[in-house]
């Protein structure tokens, strides 16, 4: 599973960088009266990168805290 949410995490920047490039070439050629609306695309992207690394974050954390909890009740058991 950490490999699956590392491959995704860096799958959104990927894509938010692409759609940005894309979007950036096609207004240069186009206008971008046409397609600056598409820039939201590209920060959704952005936005669930930095949301999936937060989560990813929070979740080790509470990993790490639920296996010290786990210790400290075995030794006090013991």
């Amino acid at each position: 599973m950490q490999s699956y949410n590392k491959i995704m995490l860096y799958f959104w920047l990927f894509a938010g960088f692409f759609i940005a490039i894309g979007i950036t070439y096609m207004g240069i050629t186009e206008g971008f009266s046409k397609w600056m609306t598409s820039y939201v695309f590209a920060l959704l992207c952005f936005i669930m990168f930095f949301m999936r690394r937060y989560m990813m974050r929070r979740m080790a954390k509470h990993v790490a805290f639920l296996e010290e909890k786990k210790k400290a009740e075995e030794g006090s058991n013991n």
